[in-house]
């Protein structure tokens, strides 16, 4: 539950149930581009491109951090906003990685 990487976690879960080998091979058909520059090419695109990683990845993040503050409004005391403050800056600094 205290877990800092939960949310990634999650998301990994998610992004990794599709395959996107087939997408790739057709794009390296049409392309005459090798898959494997085409991996490499998409892997270091999404970690050297900083805002558009960010944007990228937005609703599922920004709703997650949406879902702390509401939680923690709810809540209404100062140790539900410590909480969701602890969630939130795992969060952005996890965020800050893509940068």
């Amino acid at each position: 539950m205290d877990d800092p990487h939960a949310n990634f976690k999650a998301e990994v879960a998610c992004y990794t149930a599709a395959d996107p080998m087939p997408a790739l091979r057709n794009l390296s058909v049409e392309t005459g581009i090798p898959v494997d520059s085409l991996v490499r090419y998409v892997l270091v695109k999404w970690t050297a491109s900083g805002s558009e990683a960010l944007l990228s990845m937005g609703p599922i993040v920004f709703e997650q951090m949406r879902q702390h503050i509401a939680r923690a409004e709810a809540a209404g005391d100062d140790s539900a906003r410590l909480k969701a403050y602890e969630s939130l800056r795992h969060m952005v600094s996890w965020l800050a990685q893509s940068v």
